[in-house]
């Protein structure tokens, strides 16, 4: 059963990420939140291009990933679900609720710390914001993710199978929030209630910092309101508002090239975007 789960996790994974992927796209055309200025060819061969690195650098340095390390631990007994009996359903809600939480934390450190926002500042760096946004993360920033992922897998203990079938939440639902997708006021109103929804999470892309600096979840929103980090809707509006941050505003920062150099630039101030 293990090496079954280990064998196929890139398969599961990459069938359910297509998957999203074009059912996303599909709800982007047929229902758009927002207009966009920037035509998806300026931005979406970047985009897709860095995901393709990343999923590379990350079976580089970590061949077996998070499920093989959940594997590894339970084999030499590390971890609280290794060492306490549990039934198997309950540890693994609460390794996958566990991991939601971890990762809220991992978020807003990495909006705190001066080098690491340096890095993760390529994600808000989008110009537009839509469901290939959710895939633009630096390969440092991925690398670092994942070995903060490690480390709580194994003080958890969590199950393979509450690990795999995380990391297939988490992928799917940051595509799903960071969807340029127009859902009914009262339907969002509920179903933020039970995972984050792309209106609360493009609060987090806003221009404005004390917005960016909040709606941190990707996942589960619960944590935003329990800690206080939980903001409604932009003051300007979901029409209105800025997407990205003030530096890096020119069209071509959002070339492959230039955003896996961003986090080593000085910042500067563009009062003028080159033409599209």
């Amino acid at each position: 059963m293990n090496d079954s789960l280990l064998t196929h996790e890139p398969m599961i994974r990459g069938t359910v990420f297509a998957l999203v992927l074009l059912a996303m796209v599909g709800w982007e055309v047929a229902a758009r939140r927002r207009p966009q200025e920037i035509l998806r060819r300026k931005r979406w061969p970047g985009n897709l291009l860095i995901v393709a690195l990343d999923t590379l650098a990350v079976r580089l340095v970590f061949p077996l990933a998070a499920v093989g390390a959940a594997l590894i631990a339970s084999e030499q007994g590390w971890g609280l679900f290794n060492r306490v009996t549990a039934p198997a359903w309950l540890a693994v809600l609460a390794s996958v609720v566990a991991l939601d939480l971890a990762i809220y934390f991992q978020h807003r450190l990495f909006h705190a710390v001066p080098w690491l926002w340096r890095l993760h500042r390529m994600h808000h760096a989008d110009l537009e914001f839509d469901v290939t946004t959710g895939l633009r993360f630096h390969p440092l920033e991925v690398m670092i993710s994942m070995g903060i992922k490690l480390l709580v897998v194994a003080v958890l203990g969590a199950p393979a199978v509450a690990v795999l079938i995380f990391e297939v939440l988490l992928n799917a639902t940051s595509m799903f929030n960071h969807g340029n997708v127009r859902l009914p006021v009262r339907i969002d109103r509920w179903l933020r209630l039970l995972v984050v929804t792309p209106d609360m999470h493009r609060v987090h892309h806003s221009i404005v910092r004390r917005e960016t600096d909040s709606n941190f979840g990707f996942n589960l929103p619960w944590w935003d309101r329990l800690f206080g980090t939980y903001r409604d809707q932009p003051a300007a509006g979901h029409l209105d508002m800025t997407i990205g941050i003030e530096d890096f505003r020119n069209v071509h920062d959002l070339r492959l090239d230039r955003m896996l150099i961003q986090p080593f630039l000085s910042p500067r101030r563009q009062t003028k975007r080159k033409r599209l």
